[in-house]
């Protein structure tokens, strides 16, 4: 019953971890896809299903994950808080044992009602055994929990007493009458309309972030920049969300690489900019900062919140000059990058974003794969999508493999090797299972690479920093894929990285070995040409 409602309820994709208190579940969503009412995708390790499963939901489609009790449900947390930092759509569905066995050491029982705090609301559904009137209880509450993923991650706890399995009863565990009619769930909620409207001047930078469930809401900014002729300075979730604006393709290196080459009246911040410290450094220098539809202000400069921007009269001079500074900008990074030998991961990024396929989606790690599309990839309106709720590293491959599966396009993962490593359980599909077309190209510096370009990465710690940042690992990459039954490819020419990303049925993972030893001198003197 449980299964049939989340059908109807329009839940299509349910990952599935083995268990033994889930059982009930396991083999209802097994009779379900049989009958070619979901797509069941059974995946071994909780925290990397948790993670395929909110791919699906940034793919488009809402998915269900499904696990044991006790620790299953515990490594299902840091997808949880992706999902909820970046309201995306997740029915985390926990099996749990009945109230009379908390608390008196049973076995693989802890309290799971509310385990994901704030970050996922708990719907408990009554004890699943048969009993008069259960359908409507359990399908209202079914239904209830579907309808509230639509602002982020709703845990559905469900104890089940034994018999976990059937037993000749034909009605095990409850008849499937119920409620009939089609899907109650919206993919998003609507962005707010109320009547809080403000005007910016006309010298007004619009910074776009990631869209956090809401690209109506950044695509309704980027209409208005574009009225206005204001510049855009988009991260590389946002690009996709700001058509029809003038998105700068070098802005985050105009306002990374020192102070912003022109000073603006305002800035109008939509979505989640939380990627580089050039935002803050843009911020400071605004007489006027304006957060729009929410209040997203890490650095404290927010001077006004609103639902809504209208238009400033263009002043065509503002924009030029964006224009000119931004052109100059791509021109030195292109003579950079072509006075170094291929390659580094700025030229794999830049390389990666140009031969992405038309129909593709792009998803990036959130260590330096980002940052160097952010700095040198220049993105144009192909969907890109990233874990930025919480940026965490974890379940990057599940990810995109989810999001493939979602979209029913091909999803192409850049990754950095540790990011990569972190989670390569994803690649671990049974050979009954739906394969998706993910294509996973790692950016192998054999460790942290990140770390060199922040603090720690200073001359004056060197002597920690190999050890406990750096952390190579020596791994065996090719070695590993093969274990998994992965196709690996090896690229170190530039003239096969495109061959190499064609089209072709994935997962398969391409691997490119870069030198991160003079990483930070090599951001410097990315920083120095910008300046000019």
């Amino acid at each position: 019953m449980i299964v049939d409602e989340l059908v109807r309820c329009g839940v299509h994709h349910l990952v599935l971890c083995p268990g033994s208190r889930n059982a009930p579940l396991s083999i209802a969503a097994f009779e379900a896809a049989t009958a070619g009412e979901l797509r069941l995708h059974v995946r071994i390790d909780e925290r990397s299903a948790a993670f395929l499963a909110l791919g699906i939901g940034k793919g488009g489609s809402l998915a269900a994950v499904c696990c044991t009790s006790g620790t299953a449900a515990a490594n299902l947390h840091p997808a949880v808080l992706e999902a909820h930092h970046s309201r995306t759509p997740l029915l985390v569905l926990t099996a749990d044992r009945p109230a009379e066995l908390l608390g008196i050491g049973a076995n693989q029982t802890i309290e799971q009602r509310g385990l994901y705090g704030p970050a996922a609301p708990c719907v408990d559904m009554p004890l699943a055994e048969r009993r008069a009137g259960g359908n409507a209880v359990w399908r209202g509450t079914v239904c209830r929990a579907v309808a509230r993923t639509a602002d982020g991650p709703v845990q559905l706890n469900v104890p089940f007493r034994e018999p976990l399995v059937p037993g000749g009863d034909d009605a095990w565990p409850e008849s499937l009458d119920g409620r009939s009619g089609g899907e109650v769930w919206t993919r998003w909620p609507a962005p707010a309309t109320g009547a809080s409207a403000t005007r910016p001047p006309s010298r007004t930078v619009l910074v776009v972030g990631d869209p956090v469930g809401r690209p109506a809401l950044v695509g309704a900014a980027a209409e208005v920049a574009a009225v206005a002729g204001w510049p855009v300075i988009a991260e590389p979730t946002g690009v996709f969300a700001a058509s029809g604006a003038t998105v700068l393709a070098s802005g985050s290196l105009l306002i990374n690489a020192g102070d912003p080459p022109l000073r603006p009246d305002a800035v109008v911040v939509v979505g989640r900019p939380t990627l580089s410290r050039g935002t803050g450094a843009l911020l400071r220098a605004a007489g006027r900062v304006i957060v729009l539809g929410g209040w997203t202000d890490p650095q404290h400069l927010a001077t006004e919140v609103a639902d809504r921007i209208e238009p400033s009269e263009p002043d065509s001079s503002w924009l030029a000059a964006w224009v000119a500074a931004d052109e100059a900008a791509s021109a030195a990074v292109d003579d950079l990058l072509a006075g170094e030998r291929w390659p580094t991961g700025a030229h794999v990024a830049r390389d990666v974003v140009a031969a992405l396929p038309a129909d593709a989606r792009l998803f990036l790690g959130s260590s330096n794969a980002v940052r160097f599309v952010d700095f040198v990839g220049r993105p144009d309106e192909q969907r890109i999508l990233a874990n930025r709720g919480v940026a965490g590293i974890d379940g990057s491959v599940s990810t995109a493999a989810g999001i493939a599966l979602g979209s029913g396009q091909p999803c192409y993962a850049l990754l950095g090797d540790l990011t990569f490593l972190h989670d390569v359980n994803g690649l671990l599909i049974g050979p009954t299972e739906v394969r998706p077309d993910v294509t996973v190209v790692v950016i192998n510096d054999d460790g942290g690479g990140i770390f060199a370009l922040l603090e720690q990465g200073a001359p004056e710690y060197a002597d920690s920093f190999e050890r406990v940042f750096g952390t190579p690992h020596h791994a065996d990459i090719a070695a590993l894929c093969a274990g998994y039954g992965v196709p690996h490819a090896l690229v170190s020419d530039v003239d096969k990285l495109a061959a190499a990303l064609a089209p072709a049925p994935g997962p398969r993972v391409v691997e490119i070995r870069v030198d991160r030893s003079g990483l930070r001198d090599w951001q410097a003197a990315l920083f120095a040409a910008v300046r000019g």
